[in-house]
């Protein structure tokens, strides 16, 4: 959409990405955002006004009690977010809007009824989004810094842990299980200023579903996925890292995918460049693992090889554009903000996976991760 199509917006900013980027503070109920050309209108109640006025520096400050109490004076007892927005708009003199993909459809409809034409714009809502500017690669720096929090604090119990009966892992004279490493690793990322949820710590068998959170006791000699992805409670920027760590001694057949991981993800970013199509690095990792002899099968109803996507955009959501997968189009562009995560799943095995973040710069890339990445612990 250009400046000039009036762009309607009703949403929170702590679920809502685009309404985030558009405003910038966190607000956690459902507000009225409208933009007209280079001008912006926020709706914000009692509770929010002044901060907002303090805060929001773009965007002029409307009450929404005040037109709460303009609407009753003209008979609407309780008024509705419709009739608030109608009310905006008439004073506004605007009797056409574009609105997000996900805008609600009944508020849209109606705000239909009262006469005025809603467009439905197909995503994304902010395209310049994608490629972040000096001050956002700062954020997620800063929220990538977390994760590597979490990350040390979850190396740290590891090697300190103790092997027991059954290759159990003890720590501090209780049994490790997946949950108790999570919560230490969330715990630490919370006092950092920043919020991990879903955190995944999959120990051997369960390290083969990519998704698959973990849980029960952890087992020396195994690998050990940890994926932890925080977001920043100031800014809402996130973070994200992957190593795959084995308590003990690995096996050769877990050495050996552990360092083809490693190779494909030093390739991948090899061709990081401006102008690279996306597709051709997920290409290339996939060519790299087969000529390695890692295939990429179904057995017993199971995926088996590598079975994603290398890598995803980073920002103010933990996957947005651009893609870097089978089905992804479009080149890499200055500001782009990736992570790059090849991994390999074999059952019997278990899975390996290692991520770092690249930032694309007008001349080659830059590796945002710091944290170092050691199979045995």
């Amino acid at each position: 959409m250009t400046h000039q199509q009036p762009l309607l917006m009703y949403a929170d900013t702590e679920r809502d990405a685009d309404m985030l980027y558009a405003v910038g503070m966190f607000v956690p109920d459902p507000f009225i955002y409208l933009r007209k050309r280079k001008h912006a209108w926020v709706v914000m109640s009692d509770l929010e006004i002044d901060r907002a006025r303090r805060l929001l520096k773009r965007c002029r400050v409307v009450s929404l009690t005040q037109l709460q109490n303009e609407l009753k004076k003209a008979g609407i007892t309780h008024p509705r977010p419709a009739e608030i927005i109608m009310r905006l708009l008439k004073r506004l003199k605007i009797d056409s809007v574009w609105v997000p993909y996900n805008f609600p459809v009944g508020l849209a409809e109606q705000i239909r009824h009262y006469g005025v034409r809603v467009q439905i714009l197909e995503p994304p809502t902010f395209p310049e989004r994608e490629c972040k500017s000096a001050a956002e690669v700062k954020k997620i720096e800063a929220s990538l810094a977390m994760a590597e929090v979490g990350m040390g604090e979850a190396i740290r119990v590891l090697r300190q842990a103790r092997i027991g009966s059954g290759n159990r892992l003890y720590y501090g004279g209780s049994l490790l299980t997946a949950e108790r490493l999570r919560a230490i690793i969330e715990t630490v990322i919370v006092q950092a200023n920043g919020i991990a949820t879903h955190t995944i710590v999959a120990c051997g068998e369960l390290g083969c579903d990519p998704h698959e959170v973990g849980h029960g006791p952890l087992y020396a000699h195994k690998p050990i996925i940890i994926d932890i992805f925080p977001r920043s409670q100031k800014t809402g920027y996130y973070g994200d890292i992957t190593r795959t760590v084995v308590k003990g001694r690995a096996s050769d057949a877990v050495r050996k995918i552990y360092m083809t991981v490693q190779q494909a993800q030093k390739k991948a970013i090899e061709m990081m460049r401006v102008g690279t199509p996306t597709a051709d690095i997920h290409s290339a990792v996939v060519e790299f693992f087969n000529l390695q002899g890692f295939k990429t099968t179904q057995e017993h109803g199971r995926m088996q090889g590598f079975f994603h996507g290398t890598g995803h955009g980073l920002g103010l959501e933990v996957h947005e554009s651009p893609r870097i997968g089978p089905n992804s189009s479009g080149k890499l562009k200055p500001g782009h903000v990736v992570t790059v995560e090849p991994g390999l799943y074999y059952s019997g095995i278990g899975g390996v996976r290692l991520e770092d973040v690249v930032w694309i710069r007008p001349r080659g890339n830059q590796i945002l991760t710091r944290f170092e990445k050691v199979l045995e612990v």
